[in-house]
């Protein structure tokens, strides 16, 4: 059972079509990630399938409602946290869940068990009652998840939940986030980082100018680019352009230099030969190398096939 379908959601902006017939589905108890470059659609679509944005044309329906016909019933079953944390600067952390506990008529004792709760849930008893306006960033987007879980809704929307955030910070979002879903809950997360729609999401779908253009799960993605990868880095002193030129007669596609000029990476044939036909191009043009190493295709890749533009 889907707890999220769309079909051909269409939105436009004056002379930009941000949407232009989007579909999508999300089976319950899942993660989807949304790809896509700056503009490409994935906030308008939240938007939309969140009730804050009508569509032109379309329907979508969240956890069995229709989100134009019944956008009540919509938000009082989902969840969503922004780009940016919304907290309250001037209240402490525990405030901001209880005033929201409240807002959602839970009732006093109500909102301040489960603000106990959701405070222990996400790491943040010692902080409780701080004002958050001296919460680091990653504490404050952890915060700003744990309020959008005040009211336990089954279906949670992340937009770019971990913008600025420091590794460390990622990564403990990044746990949080799966045991929602380990907990039956349903996410639909958009992201720019590759990584992130890698560790999280059960289904991607890569959207590009107000379009999906592709969507599997991560694996069935990168076989869709096809063959390995050699990445060659040359030793120091060594020439990573005559590198690329001497791999570009046994590659597939045309060499990628690496951002720190020493390194080259090149699609190869499938088969041994075609990596040892590139060490004898290298030794025969006297090219040393410091690093010649195999790697199965990334999303980085795939995002790259798909768009024609880095991640």
């Amino acid at each position: 059972m889907a707890a999220i379908e769309a079909e051909g959601l269409r939105k436009s902006y004056s002379d930009h079509q941000a949407l232009d017939g989007v579909d999508l589905s999300v089976p319950a108890g899942t993660v989807l990630g949304v790809l896509g470059p700056n503009g490409a659609g994935k906030t308008t679509t939240v938007r939309i399938l969140a009730t804050l944005t009508r569509p032109d044309a379309g329907r979508a329906v969240v956890a069995g409602h229709d989100v134009l016909r019944e956008p009540r019933e919509v938000r009082r079953r989902i969840g969503l946290a922004g780009q940016y944390a919304a907290v309250d600067e001037q209240l402490t952390g525990r405030e901001n869940l209880v005033l929201i506990g409240t807002l959602l008529r839970l009732g006093k004792q109500g909102a301040r068990e489960r603000a106990s709760a959701l405070l222990d849930r996400f790491e943040l008893v010692e902080a409780a009652d701080r004002l958050t306006k001296t919460y680091s960033g990653g504490m404050r987007r952890r915060l700003d998840l744990a309020a959008s879980l005040v009211a336990a809704p089954p279906v949670v929307f992340l937009d770019e939940p971990t913008t600025g955030l420091d590794p460390t910070s990622r990564a403990v979002l990044w746990r949080m986030i799966r045991d929602q879903v380990d907990s039956g809950v349903t996410v639909l997360l958009t992201t720019q980082y590759l990584e992130e729609a890698d560790v999280l999401a059960d289904r991607i779908a890569v959207v590009d100018h107000g379009v999906v253009i592709a969507e599997g799960t991560p694996d069935e993605l990168k076989r869709k680019v096809g063959a390995e990868w050699l990445e060659v880095t040359v030793a120091p002193g060594q020439d990573a352009r005559a590198a690329a030129g001497v791999l570009a007669a046994v590659a597939l596609t045309p060499p990628r230099a690496a951002d720190d000029g020493r390194g080259v990476a090149v699609q190869l044939p499938d088969g041994l030969g075609a990596v040892a036909a590139a060490a004898s191009a290298l030794d025969a043009a006297g090219i040393a190398v410091s690093e010649f190493a195999l790697r199965q295709p990334s999303l980085d890749d795939v995002f790259r096939d798909l768009t024609g533009r880095k991640s």
